[in-house]
């Protein structure tokens, strides 16, 4: 299963960068092109997943939003991973008050409500500039990551090979980054992936609440939003979008799943 869900968001991040592209060199078809007389009518052999008011076709603009949630999911998952990775490593190997103090602050960064941070940044800084959406995603989604490295520096930090590496004279950046560090990639690896539904989850709700992206660029969450206004009267134009991010969202839940029980040797023994 998640061998053939890691295949599915590969085809995912296809069909997102590579299917506009192709649908303009082939079919011709735009998903910023307007077509005022055409208006919203449903999926045909022309417009697959139907076309929404202004006559713009709902597969592209799909695809389009696909680029959006993908790019977010990656940035925001390597800006999580680059931070907590670094803090959590640094706090677990200082330990005693070091460890303690920075553990305390991300005590207190939990407790703050990190949606409401982002939309509070966003409005003070009066940007709505799409790496703004990714570096604030970002900055909120490393407190876990933190903690899982933490734990992991704490026990290892004791281990034979780690005091061979002091005995030979290893400064404490080598010993930290080069011998520790690399032995925590597994959980990182299964934590990172997924953190990546989390992060499209929290861009599509932004965006559904007019934060995040704005037009004419759209993501999953403005196509979703748009989609829901207008549910009983043109309802493809939420089903397409839907479909096309719960289907993503669940392959990268089931490649999460399976990369944890590859990198767990007692998954593996049973």
């Amino acid at each position: 299963m998640a061998i053939a869900c890691g295949a599915i968001f590969l085809f995912m991040c296809m069909f997102s960068f590579a299917g506009p592209l192709l649908a303009r060199w082939f079919a011709g078809v735009d998903g910023l092109a307007q077509d005022a007389r055409l208006g919203a009518v449903g999926p045909s052999w022309s417009h697959w997943f139907g076309t929404d008011q202004l006559g713009r076709d709902m597969l592209v603009r799909t695809m389009q939003g696909g680029q959006i949630a993908i790019m977010v999911a990656l940035v925001a998952t390597a800006m999580s991973v680059l931070i907590g990775v670094t803090y959590g490593s640094i706090a677990g190997y200082a330990a005693g008050k070091t460890d303690e103090a920075m553990m305390r602050f991300v005590d207190v960064m939990y407790a703050f409500p990190t949606l409401v941070f982002v939309i509070v940044i966003a409005a003070v800084l009066d940007s709505k500039s799409i790496v703004l959406l990714f570096a604030l995603i970002g900055s909120i989604s490393w407190l876990t990551m933190a903690r899982i490295v933490r734990g992991q520096v704490l026990s290892l930090a004791h281990r034979e090979f780690v005091e061979a590496a002091r005995c030979l004279g290893a400064s404490t950046p080598r010993v930290l980054f080069r011998h520790i560090v690399p032995n925590t990639l597994g959980p990182v690896v299964v934590y990172a992936t997924a953190t990546m539904p989390g992060v499209m989850l929290t861009e599509a709700f932004l965006s559904f609440l007019g934060v995040g992206v704005q037009a004419p660029q759209a993501s999953w969450g403005t196509l979703v939003s748009e989609g829901a206004g207008v549910i009983a009267v043109y309802p493809w134009m939420l089903v397409g979008p839907g479909i096309v991010m719960s289907v993503t969202i669940f392959a990268l839940n089931f490649l999460g799943d399976g990369l944890r029980d590859a990198f767990d040797p007692q998954m593996r023994k049973d």
